[in-house]
């Protein structure tokens, strides 16, 4: 299979009331990820493995920041940012923490999104369902679909955008079951990758065929281009919490974050 998890290797990162969730790895080294402070707003905060210290990105007491993620050019972290009118862009963070600039200044409420290159898919948040776009140029804004999951991430290898489409959906013993499916963004055409895991929102990439997700405690692995389904691999127990509700992967493959419900 590849890939493998080593019983009682799992460290906690973050343990305090609040919220610390969405992991990025910008490099396999440090983390990014979103934090809550008690004031209500949020942080883009990064965090060394070899130091085990955290450093704040961001902070910033009118706006909140959230899903960072590094750009392709190494050099900027893009977060979601809500602005003080109610505006929700996407915003370019340098690493020298230097000032943020703003990028798509025509497209809110952007509530999700992934990279592609040096291009963002975005997914508009609306009052019932969300939509996927990815804009080419500011007159040549591609729809993908208008029914999407919260995790939207670039497939490995390829010119392609991966998402969950939720108006394909059927109801199991397990939970729904959605459909995964990936946007070339060179053909401009969309595939059919087959069901998610039932009872799950997020996915990751464990290479360009092969997907990772959660439910509960479990984590399971599915290869898109063959008939057998989803296969589960490893199951997570720590002390306290509960199931997975995030996942991240270190680009070296051998580093696995994930974010786990708290149970008091």
């Amino acid at each position: 299979m590849g890939l493998q998890v080593v019983a009682g290797s799992a460290q906690q990162i973050t343990n305090r009331d609040g919220y610390d969730n969405q992991p990025y790895f910008i490099n396999n080294k440090q983390i990014a990820f979103t934090s809550r402070a008690k004031n209500g707003s949020s942080d883009i905060i990064l965090y060394s493995f070899d130091t085990k210290k955290f450093t704040n990105m961001t902070r910033t007491n009118e706006v909140s920041e959230y899903s960072p993620a590094l750009t392709s050019c190494g050099t900027y972290i893009s977060a979601i940012r809500v602005e003080q009118d109610g505006k929700q862009r996407l915003w370019l963070y340098p690493i020298n923490f230097g000032e943020p600039a703003l990028l798509y200044d025509n497209i809110s409420p952007v509530g999700y999104y992934g990279w592609s290159g040096e291009t963002a898919a975005l997914s508009v948040v609306g009052e019932e369902k969300n939509k996927l776009i990815f804009p080419y140029s500011k007159s040549d804004i591609q729809p993908i679909a208008f029914d999407v999951g919260r995790c939207v991430q670039a497939r490995p290898g390829k010119k392609g955008i991966g998402f969950i489409d939720y108006s394909q959906a059927s109801s199991t013993a397990e939970g729904i079951s959605y459909t995964l499916k990936v946007y070339d963004t060179k053909s401009r055409t969309i595939e059919n990758l087959g069901s998610t895991l039932p009872g799950s929102e997020d996915f990751l990439w464990l290479d360009k065929n092969r997907v990772i997700m959660a439910r509960g405690k479990e984590l399971f692995i599915r290869h898109v281009r063959r008939k057998e389904g989803w296969y589960k691999f490893a199951v997570v127990s720590v002390p306290g919490y509960g199931g997975i509700t995030r996942m991240a992967l270190s680009p070296r493959k051998d580093k696995l974050i994930l974010v786990m419900d708290r149970l008091n």
